[in-house]
């Protein structure tokens, strides 16, 4: 049962070391989506860092499991928010199933490394 959760993280890493890397070097597609959502271009680039230590969290986590849990809640919260800027522009519920399918990778790799996650009050 582990392989399949590093498979999901190595899944997760790929995704976003891809996408963050073509926000960062303007990629024709993430620039013309950018316009689409109404949002600016620097926010692009925000984005793509963003994506970026979200990656690099992924990759410490194969030897700290929580900071992966860390990364994939990082990354979870990305999502959401990418969801809803597509909503709010009105586009297609197809346009935001890719943003909703990696939310639903982080939180199962949030629920698997939970228990390396130390409690905020203690």
């Amino acid at each position: 049962m582990n392989i399949i959760f590093v498979i999901l993280q190595s899944f997760l890493l790929v995704s976003m070391a891809f996408g963050g890397g073509s926000k960062l070097a303007g990629a024709k597609n993430f620039v013309e989506m950018f316009e689409s959502i109404k949002l600016p271009q620097w926010f692009r680039v925000v984005t793509g860092l963003v994506q970026l230590a979200g990656a690099v969290g992924l990759v410490i986590g194969y030897w700290y499991p929580a900071i992966a849990a860390w990364a994939g809640i990082w990354i979870g919260i990305t999502m959401l928010v990418a969801c809803f800027s597509h909503f709010r522009v009105k586009h297609p519920v197809g346009s935001a199933i890719p943003a909703f399918v990696i939310t639903l990778i982080a939180a199962t790799l949030v629920i698997v490394h939970a228990y390396g996650i130390p409690h905020p009050l203690t």
